[in-house]
């Protein structure tokens, strides 16, 4: 028998709706917003965007794929040992990244500057629009109610030690701020175990890459919660699981709280703002910059005739037009404008196809192709 506790106070109709109504099939509605969600391109650049460590030459270095499905894995795992949905934080799960800018939260930051004028730039809100629209072209992936809920307030960056559904069916196109709960049970478990999979996860790869030594985590927290990835999981997981069957909430113990807050300032510390990976961030800047400028440039010369960006004698200019023009219909009928164009490009670029692009704004592939002929001629 289900817990009464942990019984979402909505109707069913509410979590499921969708923005345009479909047929269910045997699949279930929310597995079947999971496999919409891992066939879509946003889901498969992740594996070449940041989590923590910029472009890794390690293949056992998290990517944001690879969080993403930790996310997925862990939440599931509690809502299992509490009688929820599992299927349902799945979907959030794998889905609640989908709107990461490259660079990791570096560039989240980097790009927030560039939004100013447009109310700034946050990923869990990001990640919305990029299920609701810009995957397909403008058509999106039409997922329930319930998923887009758990997107859009994932936020993995509060440390609450507990949470609570608000149980409200939200305007979730309106929200500005990360300041809203989930309406789900399952959406509170998502946002808990966000911070389960990268604590522990990121501290293992910061010693695998020696920023840190093992010896060095504080035992305030290593003694009570753990020092590897898989104990830290397990530790975090069996107490939420028991805290929150006492509590009626999603809850870590007071105990547990208390370590979980002495490892997230030590990975602030001596991971997070460490020198190696905050001395990146000027030359992240310079890339998105750089990219901000020439699109916009080259959208302010050329517009909407296409055929004239093959001018700039490089692919990110032709592809740039080519999603120009799957997009026109989505920017001109839905969007209001042509505002979101560049931003909308530049952060759905992974941190590789960023650094390239740059480098043919640079030194276009012709240009390099006429030099050496040049040279071979003389």
């Amino acid at each position: 028998m289900k817990d009464t506790k942990f019984i979402n106070k909505l109707y069913s109709e509410d979590l499921f709706k969708r923005r345009n109504p479909r047929e269910d099939d045997f699949r279930g509605s929310y597995f079947r917003d999971t496999t919409a969600i891992i066939h879509s391109y946003p889901f498969r650049r992740l594996k070449h965007k940041t989590q923590v460590f910029f472009s890794p030459k390690n293949d056992h270095i998290c990517t944001r794929i690879e969080h993403v499905m930790h996310v997925a894995s862990i939440a599931s795992a509690i809502c299992k040992g509490l009688d929820l949905d599992p299927d349902l934080a799945w979907a959030i799960g794998l889905g609640h990244d989908l709107g990461h800018a490259p660079f990791g939260h570096a560039g989240e930051k980097i790009i927030d500057g560039f939004c100013k004028d447009s109310g700034g730039f946050i990923h869990e809100l990001y990640s919305l629009r990029v299920v609701d629209y810009l995957i397909q072209y403008g058509k999106g992936l039409n997922l329930t109610y319930a998923v887009r809920d758990g997107i859009v307030s994932h936020c993995g960056e509060k440390f609450e030690q507990s949470i609570y559904p608000d149980f409200q069916v939200k305007n979730l196109e309106v929200l500005k701020a990360r300041t809203h709960y989930p309406s789900t049970w399952e959406g509170a478990v998502v946002r808990m175990a966000d911070k389960i999979a990268y604590l522990g996860r990121d501290i293992e790869d910061a010693i695998q890459l020696h920023l840190i030594k093992e010896e060095e985590i504080p035992a305030a927290g290593s003694r009570v919660v753990g020092t590897t990835n898989s104990k830290i999981i397990s530790t975090l997981v069996d107490d939420i699981i028991k805290t929150s069957g006492k509590t009626g909430k999603i809850s870590f113990s007071d105990e547990i709280y208390e370590s979980l807050l002495v490892l997230r300032d030590f990975n602030y510390k001596n991971i997070y703002y460490n020198p190696v990976l905050v001395g990146h961030n000027k030359y992240f800047k310079r890339i998105i910059k750089l990219l901000f400028d020439y699109l916009n440039e080259i959208f302010i010369s050329y517009g909407h005739e296409l055929g004239a960006y093959i001018k700039e004698n490089n692919l990110l200019a032709v592809r740039f037009s080519d999603y120009l023009g799957k997009m026109t219909d989505f920017y001109t009928n839905v969007d209001g404008g042509f505002d979101n164009l560049v931003t909308d490009y530049v952060v759905g670029m992974t941190d590789d196809y960023a650094i390239e692009c740059v480098s043919q704004i640079m030194m276009p592939d012709q240009m390099e192709a006429q030099f050496k002929q040049f040279l071979m001629v003389n």
